[in-house]
């Protein structure tokens, strides 16, 4: 399908400059807005408890966040999602999690009386647990003890513990196994105390039994989820490069990493200015778009190579403006038509989908844009100020007369 008249050559070059001007400047811009406000970091990168609430009709994003602070949280974020079917949704954000502190976990170990050095008043042999293990999310402990244990005993000792609040039941704590003589000890994790908080400062007419989805994650599992996102980032970045380089030649593949770096800088930028969520499945479209935007730049830098062997005399710059025209309407049929496919889960989606599909989109309306106007003007700059120089002489004949037809 052809939407341009065939043999006709665009001058894309002749605003080579000026777009370089704008590149830069929207790269500098994202760079001041990454430090500056800073990205708004979701629970992936940053630690904390999340939790998705569907409330009732009458709440407000205020009336959510008082309920928080006054539950004993601090510095929440609340933020609501669009849902037609839900207008009342909210994404509760809090930094505290239910991860147990080394300094905790030694004082459950002494309050069972586990380990070595204990007091042989407090802690008889019979009383003595053998194991005293905490679950990774640190809602659970689990103890096994020399001899039968009771029950009411160890939610005793379990409720002296400051910090740590036992989940209301009967069944609390639990034999699991009579034989080894090991219990269950069920915590309420930070998520249950959100939701008990929201609960008693908003009524439970208007806070649901259960929330949509909870997730935590700690501070040091958060960075080092966005230590190796910023590694597989530059990982990809330096086997595009070699690719390309082995590929087609040296001077092609500075410029397209260059475009790469652009992408994603200047999407992480607009997500930033825009006070969306950076979070696993954004760096995810990140990678997304760097593949796509690789893929259109090859096929491009493909058409250049196989012109420099058919069109003799003609200026770099020249060859680029006929290489593009001739890849022009393939590469608006993919772009527009992986975009247009994108609109439908941003305009119908919610939540991460939405979030997913915008960053796609903007970066795949970049990517394109970073194809022409980045990508092979910075190849044709080194081509100029290096690579043709090196040459014994330069190309000789004619160019083709359709480089002259510009528009």
């Amino acid at each position: 399908m052809q939407f341009f008249p065939s043999g006709t050559v665009y001058d894309f070059m002749r605003i080579r400059r000026a777009c370089a001007l704008v590149s830069l400047l929207m790269v500098i811009a994202s760079i001041v807005a990454i430090f500056r406000p800073g990205p708004n970091l979701g629970t992936d990168f940053k630690g904390g408890t999340e939790i998705e609430v569907a409330f009732g009709e009458g709440v407000s994003s205020d009336d959510i966040r008082a309920a928080v602070r006054s539950s004993g949280f601090s510095n929440p974020d609340v933020v609501k999602v669009d849902d037609e079917n839900n207008p009342n949704r909210y994404l509760i954000r809090v930094q505290e999690v239910s991860e147990i502190s080394e300094e905790k976990r030694t004082e459950i170990e002494r309050v069972f009386c586990y380990g070595e050095g204990l007091d042989p008043a407090a802690c008889p042999e019979d009383k003595q647990a053998t194991e005293v293990k905490i679950s990774p999310g640190g809602d659970k402990i689990s103890l096994r003890f020399r001899s039968a244990p009771d029950l009411a005993e160890v939610r005793e000792r379990a409720s002296k513990i400051d910090g740590l609040a036992l989940r209301p039941g009967d069944g609390n704590p639990l034999l699991q196994n009579a034989r080894d003589h090991k219990v269950e000890v069920q915590l309420m994790s930070r998520g249950d105390q959100l939701m008990n908080g929201l609960r008693t400062n908003l009524g439970e007419a208007k806070v649901p039994a259960e929330p949509l989805r909870v997730e935590w994650i700690g501070p040091k599992a958060g960075a080092q989820l966005r230590d190796a996102a910023l590694k597989s980032i530059a990982i990809s970045l330096v086997f595009i490069m070699a690719y390309i380089a082995f590929r087609f030649d040296l001077r092609f593949a500075p410029g397209a990493v260059v475009a790469l770096i652009h992408d994603a800088v200047i999407t992480v930028g607009i997500l930033t200015l825009m006070r969306k969520e950076v979070n696993l499945t954004t760096v995810a479209a990140v990678l997304t778009i760097i593949g796509y935007s690789v893929n259109d730049t090859v096929v491009v830098f493909d058409r250049v190579r196989e012109n420099l062997g058919k069109i003799r005399g003609a200026t770099f710059a020249s060859l680029i403006n006929v290489s593009l025209s001739e890849m022009l309407s393939r590469t608006l049929i993919t772009s527009g038509t992986t975009v247009f496919s994108l609109l439908a889960f941003f305009v119908r989606g919610t939540g991460t989908l939405k979030d997913f599909a915008l960053t796609l989109i903007i970066g795949l309306i970049l990517g394109t844009y970073s194809s022409i106007y980045v990508a092979l003007p910075f190849t044709e700059w080194l081509d100029r100020k290096f690579f043709a120089r090196a040459m014994p002489k330069k190309r000789r004949g004619p160019a083709r007369k359709s480089e002259e037809a510009t528009v």
